[in-house]
């Protein structure tokens, strides 16, 4: 039993392809090929793949170039015998390596998580009888029988079907259940609309059905996205990028100018133990100690705060990353929409009418269009809202003050727009009835209802179903005053065609009469109807999320929507949320493209038009992969968002995957960097201005913290070359870098956000950390702590004081050039004013907490000894407090003038860095 890869098996009719596997409708497979079967196929479970063991994705964790330059230091600390500092300092990066390791090992779940999805029940048609069996037993060929609620265990082929409708929105983002027909297809039909295949862990909302396994385990639909997950490419974020690029600068700019240390003094004649030990300090000096501890603390406190926001992180880095998001791509169901239909016109008696509230909510009334008239006085109004809740199937129920609907999603969309208008749900049944019914069927398409209008009366029918079939049954129509007059078909098409170009599901209603005797009802009593009305149903966006639509395109970031609905609607809702610019332009209808257009394209040709395009419907699983990566080809940083199966492998593919809490999938919310606790697409926007947050935090710490390594490097450098006593050694340059990082950088962790931070553009994520005019602020503080530590050495010694006092002077110069400087650092381009001076609390606490350990840094004998300082007059300190404060005054003039200058600049100087 081989079928051909290039065989389409919803082409065929159903009872070729149960020879092609060599099966039998009615009797199923036999019980010693069964055993055969599942020897040459295996268990009907998505193979989960092993990955790296726990111990080489720990060890991996020390595989970054800043790791590599702190374990340097780490050693060379060692290597001097200063315990205590190795100790901090490796401490630092086993907890990186840890957090890193426990954040890495989660993302293996997702292929574990598939895996659960499938392991279910499953009645199987074996040997002439219905067993009930593990769904990992089942065998290509095996016939299964399907009921209301099942799970489907296998990708089927269809050949019986009794009102069947499947949920697929999990797998194809299709917002409606899809009703099910074992007729042949055409060869091009998109798997969305494939309605004679069902597939593996999808849901059986209404009917029953029987179809024959024609794919198992990793050969199914689901079990190829899970492929597509295990070899998804794992991406850097925009910071771990730059990180990694600054961090290899970095260590070459080290070892250079270490070596050029060493080889300068040798040749000048100094002691090569001497050089040594002046080219240790300098690499000492030069490595910011603090920045990885920085990075993940800061990044931290920024999941923290999103926490608080609704939106949690399951990956440090992700957090960053949405603040450098240009565009974010997002599925449609139960993310930029409410998930649940919702009735939005009524048409009857030649009058349009509009329904307000969303979602299954009864909240919300009926008004007319101009001219139309009250809702309430037009008697075939509410005869057509009548007729669709009698003639429904379903029940709204309310639970823990949440509405939902069990059955049909459209039929609890009717039952809330007749709530609207107070119609009362079981009065009205309890009024007319029920005798008998016609459920929906395919090929009829269309349900009816037999009602008892009370004794001696004749019998009352509603039927509801698709526009054309009902009208071909209609011979008149209802007028508002409710009498029966002639039907005009023509002006009912023109308004069908226009609810329908705005993406509205249309359902028309109509009622008839039998004899009072009648009890049950055929199809041959559906005919000589009486029109009632339309009802246009779609699932409608969130209001919320087209005011983040909107606040996303104020910040600069595009909206895209990948869905796997159909065309029409989903431009609709695209116009409703105004993705590119169609809200302010009624004439305008953003581009859209289907799975078609997207086979014909190649990845070049996608590339080339990814960014034009605003909505992409019926994508398949690898489609929305591509269109990620299309995104990416043009430099985008991609967020994504999603809750099903089907996005679980573009989730992973992208800068940031964002998946739903609530309703989404476990493989989905496995595969995502952060999760929304609400469901609500208004979030991701709260996440992009805390992500934001964080970077500019980021970059205020790597402006702060880098000219103290580099005016400690300048340092050690003039005094080698000048062949002068070093005015800091390794130990007290250990000193200056971790107590600061600690107690004033660190601070700006906790800085509030700036006002402006949402009306910034995103940043080019192919600009640097930093820019020009923040490595121009960098080497001006550079140059101040150059002069002012090794000036202040120079006079302390000409004034007698020893080598301890003379680098005692130094070592405070530095921190308080970084104590001042930390004010100029809360905003890079504002001055610590404008900001408010007691905005950040933080900052008082770690500058009062600093000059008490500088303090003790000078004059307790414990730390004299510990680190070669020595006490000092009051002479020297008020030279150390002045150079502290001209640094403050000369950055803060500097950035005064660059707002003089560019004050067109002003908004985006700090975004990007």
């Amino acid at each position: 039993m081989e079928i051909p890869l290039e065989t389409h098996l919803h082409q065929l009719p159903a009872d070729e392809v149960v020879k092609l596997l060599d099966s039998d409708s009615k009797t199923g497979l036999e019980l010693f090929e069964i055993q055969a079967r599942q020897e040459r196929f295996g268990p009907n479970a998505i193979p989960v793949r092993r990955g790296r063991g726990p111990l080489l994705t720990f060890l991996l964790q020390f595989h970054q170039p800043l790791i590599y330059i702190l374990v340097a230091a780490g050693g060379i600390t060692a290597a001097l015998h200063e315990w205590i500092d190795a100790g901090v300092i490796f401490a630092v990066v086993l907890v990186n390596a840890i957090i890193g390791f426990l954040q890495e090992s989660k993302a293996a779940k997702a292929l574990e998580a598939l895996a659960k999805m499938t392991v279910t029940e499953a009645s199987v048609l074996r040997s002439g009888e219905v067993h009930k069996i593990p769904s990992v037993e089942l065998v290509p060929g095996d016939i299964v029988v399907l009921q209301s609620g099942d799970k489907i265990p296998a990708d089927l082929r269809l050949f019986r079907c009794r009102d069947l409708q499947v949920d697929e929105s999990t797998l194809t983002g299709e917002s409606v259940p899809v009703q099910k027909n074992p007729e042949p297809l055409p060869a091009v039909t998109p798997l969305a609309e494939r309605c004679n295949l069902v597939y593996s862990s999808t849901l059986v909302t209404f009917g029953q059905g029987r179809g024959v396994v024609f794919a198992t385990g990793g050969k199914t639909e689901v079990g190829r996205i899970s492929e597509m997950v295990s070899t998804a490419d794992i991406m850097q974020t925009p910071l771990t990028r730059k990180i990694a690029r600054f961090s290899h600068l970095l260590l070459i700019v080290i070892l250079v100018l270490a070596g050029i240390t060493f080889g300068v003094g040798v040749l000048r004649g100094e002691s090569a133990f001497d050089m040594f030990m002046a080219a240790v300090a300098f690499a000492v000096g030069a490595i910011p100690e603090g920045l990885p501890a920085a990075v993940t603390i800061t990044l931290a406190i920024g999941v923290g705060r999103m926490a608080r926001r609704r939106a949690i992180i399951r990956k440090l880095p992700a957090v960053e990353t949405l603040g450098s998001t240009t565009t974010i791509c997002s599925d449609k169901t139960g993310t930029l929409t409410v998930n649940q239909m919702t009735v939005r016109e009524i048409y009857s008696a030649g009058r349009r009418y509009q329904v307000t509230g969303s979602g299954y909510d009864p909240d919300g009334h009926i008004k007319a269009n101009a001219d139309a008239g009250d809702a309430a006085d037009n008697a075939s109004v509410k005869e057509c809202l009548q007729a669709g809740l009698l003639c429904n199937d379903s029940t709204l129920v309310q639970k823990e003050g949440r509405w939902s609907v069990n059955g049909d999603p459209t039929e609890g969309a009717l039952l809330v727009s007749a709530l609207k208008t107070g119609l009362d749900e079981r009065q009205v049944a309890q009024q007319w009835p029920r005798l008998d019914s016609i459920p929906f069927e395919s090929q009829h398409q269309y349900m009816a209802t037999l009602h008892n209008r009370g004794a001696g009366s004749s019998r009352l029918v509603y039927v509801k179903g698709a526009v054309e079939v009902i009208l071909s049954k209609c011979k008149s129509a209802l007028d508002p005053r409710g009498h029966t007059v002639a039907l005009d078909a023509a002006a009912i098409h023109a308004d069908l065609e226009e609810m329908a170009s705005e993406g509205l599901r249309v359902l028309a209603f109509a009622k008839g009469e039998m004899p009072a005797e009648a009890t049950a009802i055929g199809h041959s009593d559906i005919a000589n109807l009486t029109f009632l009305g339309l009802q246009g149903m779609i699932d409608p966006p969130r209001p919320e999320a087209i005011q983040a639509v909107r606040a996303c395109h104020n910040a600069g970031i595009r909206v895209k929507m990948i869905t796997g609905d159909h065309p029409v609607t989903a431009r609709s809702i695209a116009k409703k949320l105004g993705l590119d610019g169609a809200a302010s332009d009624a004439a305008r209808s953003p581009l859209v493209m289907t799975s078609h257009d997207l086979a014909e394209k190649s990845d070049q040709e996608l590339i080339d038009i990814a960014d034009r395009v605003a909505v992409f419907a019926r994508a398949t699983p690898e489609q929305k992969l591509r269109i990620v990566r299309a995104l990416q080809a043009n430099g985008h940083v991609v967020a994504m968002t999603g809750d099903g199966v089907n996005d679980a492998p573009a989730l992973k593919q992208a800068d940031i995957g964002v998946a739903m809490g609530v309703g989404g999938t476990e493989v989905a919310k496995e595969s995502a960097d952060m999760i929304l606790t609400d469901d609500n697409f208004a979030t991701i926007e709260a996440a992009v201005e805390e992500g934001r947050g964080v970077f500019d935090n980021l970059t205020k710490f790597i402006v702060w913290t880098l000219p103290t390594n580099l005016g400690e490097g300048l340092v050690i450098l003039a005094a080698v070359f000048a062949g002068v006593t070093l005015p800091l050694l390794p130990v007290q340059i250990l000193w200056i870098n971790m107590t600061t990082a600690v107690l004033l950088g660190l601070m700006l962790a906790f800085e509030p956000k700036e006002l402006d931070i949402m009306r910034r553009p995103p940043r080019d994520p192919k600009t640097p950390i930093l820019d020009g005019m923040l490595i121009v602020r960098i080497c001006i503080v550079g140059l101040i702590l150059l002069i002012g530590a090794f000036g202040s050495f120079e006079w302390a010694l000409g004034q007698g004081f020893s080598d301890a006092a003379a680098r005692t002077v130094a070592v405070n110069v530095f921190v308080m050039v970084e104590l001042f400087y930390l004010f100029n650092c809360r905003s890079l381009t504002k001055s610590m004013f404008a900001l408010g001076l007691f905005s950040n609390r933080w900052i008082a606490i770690g500058v009062t907490s600093m000059v008490a350990l500088q303090l003790a840094f000078t004059y307790v004998p414990f730390m004299n000894h510990m680190f070669h300082s020595a006490p000092i007059g009051w002479d020297a300190w008020w030279r150390i407090l002045l150079t502290g404060v001209a640094a403050y005054v000369i950055i803060g003039t500097e950035k005064w003038f660059r707002r003089l200058w560019t004050p067109h600049r002003n908004v985006r100087l700090a975004d990007n860095p």
